[in-house]
């Protein structure tokens, strides 16, 4: 069953710019990226790893008021530590579509940078990035459907293999 779900965010994801850079022509701005300061982990590398990712985020949906939905799509045991899924219970937040703005202003204030970002039809995707992780921060809750999920990935290149692989494996002939 995650499979579906977990290939589309794959998807979704390198679908927003994770190669290519070729879309929409928008990205110069993702080349200017360069950040003085690492997010306040100065100790062992500046290499952010799946669990601080998840960390940084679960504070910031949190702090603003988001609790994790349960539901969401599990991320497959083999990219535990290339891909974070964090979908947000949009039923629950007080306000969605703040908790949303809140969540983003709390990640780039801790070192995330805004690469892009669209907007059609009430539902928000923004792109993040820092080191070598990339976030699609997603609000699709303006209809019926209250759908607020962010998903990270390293772009880093054994991370972009182990994708490469498991999207592979999930290819219909």
């Amino acid at each position: 069953m995650w499979v579906a779900a977990a290939a589309g965010v794959v998807l979704l994801v390198a679908g927003c710019g994770s190669e290519g850079g070729a879309d929409k022509g928008g990205s110069a701005s993702a080349g200017s990226a360069s950040t003085g300061g690492s997010g306040g982990s100065g100790s062992s590398g500046e290499k952010l790893d799946a669990a601080a990712v998840t960390k940084e985020l679960t504070d910031a949906a949190t702090g603003a008021g988001f609790t994790q939905d349960s539901s969401g799509e599990a991320v497959p045991a083999e990219l535990k530590d290339c891909m974070v899924s964090w979908t947000a219970d949009g039923e629950k937040a007080a306000d969605p579509k703040k908790s949303y703005a809140d969540t983003i202003a709390t990640l780039t204030g801790g070192g995330w940078t805004e690469a892009r970002s669209s907007e059609l039809q009430g539902s928000v995707i923004k792109s993040l990035t820092k080191s070598t992780w990339q976030l699609q921060a997603s609000n699709h809750a303006t209809g019926p459907l209250k759908l607020v999920m962010f998903v990270a990935t390293d772009a880093s290149p054994e991370c972009e293999a182990l994708m490469e692989a498991e999207n592979a494996k999930h290819k219909k002939p």
